[in-house]
């Protein structure tokens, strides 16, 4: 074992003593939770002067092993620290959310996705063992074979089951480029065919597939993105700077073809947070041109997102100008690919924000994970849409529209934001007696927050 893992090593190990030493710290009376300087999470949550868990340790890349195609990483590392460790052996993690300050293990107890995700499925899919620090104080490994209730739940718990410590993860190859093509449609039942033969047959007109997502501008302009790992050298286009990636797509005719580095290609939604950061002027070209190059990242546009939230800065411009405060609606849904066309119409019918991101998956594993039980053998599509609209007639009116379409639809809704379901329906569409059971067993004092409460109260 080299310096450098061995130094690795015990880093995570005293970083694991800490998170044991503030565990214990925590009155046996108080909810457990993280002290993280960072979050992707859009989900309002309770003000609390409670001291939480001290997970400064746990933010390191331990190995990567090239021959084995594995890494070893802390619970914390975020995606951006992963890839950067993993792309000098030309390897990746399965699927790399789109935002730099993922962690791996935020990835795993909420849900990632990605435009590998047809392919490799979700990034919990990838996880070989992980040690959980679960609500009991101890630290356990859980795997396919070692304590599986735990492993099978512990996708889109949310930290209510208990935190990740240390993942293994699988690794794929990849190469320097990625060649793009943008394929332009007028219809989104033809669209959605496209998406359903590629997906099965891993191809488009002969040629292999790698990556696949999509946008949608309106009813009739949309696009997918296909993606092909090459070595190929030749010039590449560079969307940190003034280009904004997500205007390259559209184009006049059928088809328009790109390239990026692999580096570049992850990382190609976070400089403008896919297109929210013209909520800022960040995309205005007169702003643009002054905005630093390294404030162009989710992260930053997330702080603005979190300063307006605490000080209603938004709601308050609204208001001073006659018009109603606006209610988010910022979710990320999963529908079954036949329903698509039928879920992006009445959407685009019903609620005013565009553009929509679209991104095919199917499970890689047919064991089933009952906290997010979409179906094995089933392509589902997720539909992203991040803003704002006019606020209606009922506290999260636009979003309890969304949540009871998806439902009538057969598709399921992630929990990384808001949520107004009743408790029958969340049990219901959320692990119910499963997730119960396992919450028993490893938080039998619930020293850690239930889900329905985490997800939807809001305490």
């Amino acid at each position: 074992m080299s310096v450098a893992r061995t130094d690795a090593r015990a880093v995570q190990a005293e970083g694991v003593q800490r998170l044991l030493d503030s565990y214990r710290a925590i009155p046996p009376d108080a909810t457990v939770r993280l002290a993280k300087p960072t979050s992707n999470l859009f989900r309002a949550r309770a003000a609390t002067t409670a001291k939480g868990l001290d997970v400064s340790g746990l933010t390191g890349v331990l190995d990567v092993d090239p021959d084995a195609r594995t890494a070893d990483v802390a619970g914390m590392c975020t995606y951006e620290d992963l890839v950067a460790a993993t792309l000098p052996y030309a390897l990746s993690p399965l699927v790399v959310p789109q935002l730099k300050t993922i962690t791996l293990g935020g990835a795993v107890t909420g849900l990632g996705i990605e435009s590998a995700s047809f392919r490799n499925g979700l990034p919990h899919e990838s996880v070989l063992e992980m040690d959980i620090l679960t609500g009991t104080g101890e630290v356990l490994t859980a795997s396919r074979d070692r304590h599986p209730d735990l492993f099978r739940a512990f996708p889109n718990s949310y930290g209510t089951l208990g935190y990740s410590v240390r993942l293994k993860i699988e690794l794929e190859p990849v190469k320097p480029f990625v060649s793009v093509r943008h394929l332009r449609f007028g219809d989104l039942d033809e669209l959605t065919a496209a998406m359903e033969r590629i997906v099965e047959t891993g191809s488009h007109d002969g040629s292999p597939v790698d990556y696949l997502d999509g946008v949608v501008f309106s009813a009739d302009e949309s696009y997918l993105t296909l993606g092909v790992r090459t070595a190929t050298p030749g010039p590449v286009s560079d969307y940190t700077g003034q280009q904004i990636y997500y205007r390259s797509i559209q184009h006049d005719q059928h088809e328009k073809q790109d390239r990026l580095t692999i580096h570049d290609y992850l990382w190609r939604w976070d400089t403008d947070w896919f297109w929210c950061s013209r909520a800022f002027g960040a995309q205005d070209p007169r702003i643009r041109r002054w905005w630093p190059r390294r404030l162009r990242r989710s992260s930053f546009y997330w702080k603005l997102i979190a300063y307006d939230q605490r000080f209603d800065i938004a709601d308050r411009i609204e208001i001073r100008n006659g018009r109603p405060p606006r209610e988010r609606v910022v979710q990320d849904v999963e529908v079954p690919i036949g329903r698509l066309p039928e879920f992006l119409r009445w959407f685009l019918d019903n609620v005013p924000i565009e553009p929509i991101w679209l991104c095919p998956l199917r499970l890689r594993d047919n064991g089933g994970w009952p906290l997010y039980p979409i179906r094995p053998d089933h392509t589902y599509v997720n539909v992203g849409f991040w803003s704002s609209v006019p606020v209606g007639p009922s506290e999260g009116h636009t979003n309890r529209l969304i949540e009871r379409k998806v439902s009538d639809l057969d598709g399921h809704k992630s929990l990384y934001s808001d949520a107004y379901y009743s408790r029958d329906e969340f049990d219901e569409l959320y692990g119910g007696e499963i997730y119960k059971t396992v919450k028993k067993a490893y938080d039998p004092d619930s020293r850690l927050l239930d889900l329905y409460a985490k997800a939807v109260q809001r305490r």
